[in-house]
């Protein structure tokens, strides 16, 4: 784009070097057609043609003459909103909300004057004089409104205005008006990508001055507007920073890798990688003196070393589970004797040697109420110190919240380094109750960019190694003492390589699609195979592709617990019943017992009857012949990286695909669609065997659930009782049954629930004039007094009189300003509606108290079938995503779009 000082001797387009006659082809007619047509101008800076405008916010609509229009609208700094919207589009598709709600806005501005701003501004005439002429609802050909605009235009280039010349010229290009550069979802210039590194296009003099830029770069609409209503210099600068910054910030959290080219080589997971380390745990502080571990009734002394390894099992008191498992008591009570003697023992308060021999001589009492009280007080704090004592951690721990990734800035999950403690373990571990020791920067590995600073470790210590191994996607990593296992720092769920991974899991399951009838043609074949090996493998692939059988890996069993998997079964694992039901009873991945009768091919359970036979006997393995490496090698000759876990992951979305294919939801209601797209999830967590035990507090949570549809109920009650109190005849229409209250709800629970629904006014009201306080003093007003609070608690006291008097005389007065019998009648319909949701969400609640639906949900599921679920059937996303998860599926939930036909 040529400089602003030579706009003046600047030629028009189409006019052959000569400023007088512009000559105007059809093209530019067709352009003129659309600018002219906007009802809203631009905002500054905005290019007409570029932006901003979201590919999926252009609606070409058509004007009374048949002509096209597009509606033009500011995106700037929106980001998805998955927000629960409770107006009347809550039945259009999620994606096509926010095009709702602009239409609705634009639609507001029909009736003002197409050449005046909304905030009164007029235009140039060079504009508003091509827009009056196609707003106009006159019968007038359109070939007059063509040749009127034409003129129009060559008296505007005939003053020599440079806005209106510059108007022409942007619109002038070759390029279609209606086609916009590829761009983000915020209208910024979509961003090149090279080396990984992602880069916004711009024009040559892209390092040109802001103010500059302004005027070189500044599309028709913002030229138009800066003529009717100049902005200071100094305020446009200020406010096109904002908007740059703003635009990075935005250009990195829209980085779309899904859409971006695929790397030659795979292998190579970053170029440059810049970030802060880890964060360690603080360091342990020390019980106060009068708070002492107990041994045989005498308080002891302890070295601090030691003193922290009681405390890790005082503080845990109230875990019965946990610190009344022999095993986890045994296990802890080695690893404290063994740092007695590291740290010279124990002695009472004369120094005299106490020998701690027996664990149940121990009372950790005073400790466990000494961090309960410090809980306690914690909770109990204000809420301006809590929110200011989050406001301090967030800023202490912002550092190593974030990573730089090949330029991109990427959430980092786990940066906290886990604090000493007691491992728990999974299950029945054999090592639960064992003392997790203090990680020291001695012991980790910084992975980072080359050219990268190094974090510095802590004061006094240093890091163990330091390496640039492009190839691994971890930040840091160390090993930990319990299992010898290593923890690593990766990148968080949300995160681009986390997506990617998810990703290529999931196509890598819908690849198997091609492969899977050759598979089990194959091993169906061989499940007569005269080779032993041959048919053990044929077996193993037959139930982990039916069953969903995790593969299982060799364990050992004196440091993990004894769990299993198909290739692992033992003899005492599977029970043969004839003619062909197999009974599989073992404790499968975290200890969770997996039983299930399946009826199998007659050949298969012939075969488990062979690999049965004597002389085996409990605890020899069923595939003695075969191991999960074996078996997954196999497996990579149909398909690179195939292995039994795949089936897993193939099976569950296959089996969701095949039963979100079959459902039929016409006519439901919005909780009806949720709860059949849970039953659906229900079957594959149920073919996974994603089983949990029933939480302790699942019955209290069926019973205030129960509580609430009652009270719901009474709602109902009430209000049918207002519709009587308004008109008596109604009792004589309806009939005496449908003014009878709920049988479920008998006159003791009626009595208990109005003194909870007066109390629980009054919580609110004290609430509210504490915060409202709170906001005064942080403003530096004076508090409220408690002449205010009795003023407002006088609201709790009118409802209980309410309440009494309705009991006394059984008669409801009507509530609120000129009610009416039509009004009510609709509360009561709106009560169903809420209490038919409540029941399904019980009954839902009621069938997963066994299973968990998160795992298969989360790892098993192809996200992308959740989304064109949603789509297909106008169910909003967050119903089935939380935020997190909804960042987590980014890639699924955008590379779906509106598209609600893809298919698994």
């Amino acid at each position: 784009m040529a400089s602003d000082s030579s706009d003046d001797d600047r030629p028009l387009a189409g006019t052959n070097g000569h400023k007088s006659a512009p000559k105007i082809s059809p093209a530019t007619d067709r352009k003129m057609d659309k600018l002219a047509s906007r009802a809203r101008p631009a905002p500054p800076n905005v290019s007409i043609r570029n932006g901003p405008v979201e590919d999926n916010a252009m609606d070409i609509d058509t004007t009374p003459n048949g002509g096209p229009k597009r509606k033009a609208r500011s995106s700037v700094g929106q980001t998805v909103s998955y927000k629960d919207e409770s107006d009347s589009d809550d039945g259009a598709p999620l994606a096509k909300r926010q095009k709702s709600k602009h239409k609705q806005e634009d639609s507001d501005s029909d009736d003002e004057p197409i050449a005046r701003k909304k905030n009164g501004a007029r235009l140039p005439p060079s504009i508003k004089n091509t827009a009056m002429v196609d707003s106009s609802d006159d019968d007038q050909p359109l070939g007059t409104k063509i040749a009127q605009r034409k003129a129009a235009i060559e008296k505007s280039a005939g003053k020599k205005k440079p806005a209106a010349k510059k108007a022409i010229k942007d619109e002038s290009d070759d390029e279609p008006l209606a086609k916009p550069k590829k761009r983000q979802s915020n209208g910024v210039l979509a961003a090149k990508k090279t080396n990984g590194v992602k880069k916004e296009e711009s024009d040559s003099d892209s390092d040109a001055p802001i103010a500059k830029k302004v005027k070189k770069e500044a599309p028709a609409k913002a030229k138009v507007k800066a003529a009717a209503a100049p902005a200071k210099k100094g305020r446009l600068v200020k406010e096109e920073s904002v908007a740059n910054s703003a635009a990075d910030e935005e250009e990195e959290e829209e980085y779309r890798w899904w859409d971006a080219p695929k790397k030659e080589d795979d292998s190579i997971k970053w170029t440059t990688l810049e970030h802060n380390g880890v964060l360690f745990p603080p360091a342990y502080e020390p019980l106060p003196k009068d708070v002492k571990l107990i041994y045989d009734g005498t308080p002891v002394n302890l070295h601090v070393d030691a003193e922290e390894v009681a405390t890790f099992f005082g503080a845990m008191l109230h875990s019965t589970q946990n610190v009344e498992n022999p095993t986890f008591q045994k296990n802890f009570f080695k690893d404290f004797r063994d740092v007695l003697k590291e740290t010279g023992g124990a002695k009472d308060q004369n120094g005299k040697p106490v020998d701690i021999k027996e664990f149940a001589k121990l009372d950790f009492t005073k400790i466990f109420e000494y961090y309960k009280g410090l809980s306690e007080a914690k909770k109990a704090r204000p809420a301006a110190e809590k929110k200011a004592e989050k406001a301090e951690k967030d800023k202490f721990e912002a550092p190593y919240m974030y990573c730089k990734w090949d330029g991109r800035k990427e959430k980092v999950g786990n940066f906290r380094v886990e604090p000493p403690g007691l491992f728990r373990g999974r299950g029945e571990h054999p090592k639960t109750g064992t003392v997790k020791k203090r990680v020291m920067p001695e012991q980790v590995t910084i992975n980072i960019g080359k050219e990268a600073k190094v974090p510095d470790p802590p004061a006094g210590h240093k890091w163990k190694a330091v390496q640039h191994d492009n190839k691994a996607t971890w930040l840091a990593m160390w090993q930990e003492n319990v299992n010898g296992n290593y923890k690593y720092v990766m990148l968080a769920a949300n995160s681009t390589v986390k997506g990617q991974a998810d990703f290529k899991k999931f196509e890598k399951a819908r690849e198997l699609n091609k492969h899977i009838a050759r598979i089990r043609a194959d091993y169906t074949a061989e499940l007569k195979s005269e080779i032993m090996a041959e048919r053990q493998r044929a077996t193993a692939m037959y139930l982990i592709d039916k069953f969903a059988l995790r593969a299982g890996n060799e364990k050992d069993t004196e440091n993990e617990a004894e769990t299993v998997g198909c290739c692992s079964l033992k003899f005492e694992h599977v029970t043969l019943r004839e003619p062909n039901t197999v009974i599989f009873d073992f404790l499968g991945k975290d200890s969770i017992r997996f039983y299930n009768e399946f009826t199998v091919e007659r050949q298969v359970f012939k075969n488990l009857k062979l690999f049965k036979k004597p002389p085996k006997a409990d605890g020899d393995d069923i595939f003695d012949r075969l191991t999960t490496s074996q078996l997954n090698k196999h497996l990579s000759n149909y398909m690179p990286g195939l292995t039994a876990k795949v089936f897993r992951t193939y099976n569950a979305s296959h089996t969701m695909s095949t039963l979100l294919q079959s459902l039929s939801v016409e006519n439901r209601t919005m909780a009806e669609k949720i709860k059949l797209y849970n039953d659906c999830n229900r079957e594959v967590a149920v073919i996974c065997n994603h089983k949990r035990t029933v939480g302790a507090a699942h019955e209290a949570q069926m019973e205030k659930l129960a509580d609430r549809i009652k009270g719901l109920k009474y709602q109902k009650w009430r209000t049918k009782m207002m519709m009587l109190d308004l008109d008596p005849k109604l009792k004589k229409k309806k009939g005496a049954e449908y003014f009878a209250l709920d049988e479920d709800i008998t006159q003791e629970w009626l009595l208990e629930h109005q003194k909870f629904l007066v109390e629980e006014q009054r919580t609110k009201i004290q609430k509210k004039f504490e915060k409202d306080n709170e906001k005064r003093v942080a403003d530096g007003e004076a508090e409220l007094d408690e002449k205010e609070l009795k003023e407002r608690l006088r609201a709790a006291a009118e409802l209980e009189a309410k309440y009494k008097k309705e009991n006394k005389t059984k008669k409801v007065e009507a509530e609120g300003k000129g009610p009416a019998v039509e009004k009510l009648e609709a509360a009561v319909s709106k009560f169903d509606d809420r209490i038919k949701t409540l029941e399904l969400q019980c009954a839902d609640r009621e069938g997963n108290k066994e299973v968990a639906l998160g795992t298969s949900k989360i790892n098993y599921i192809d996200p992308r079938l959740t989304v064109v679920f949603a789509k297909k059937f106008n169910v909003p996303i967050e119903k089935f995503f939380s935020k997190t998860l909804r960042d987590k599926f980014k890639w699924a939930i955008e590379s779906v779009g509106d598209d609600d036909t893809w298919e698994f």
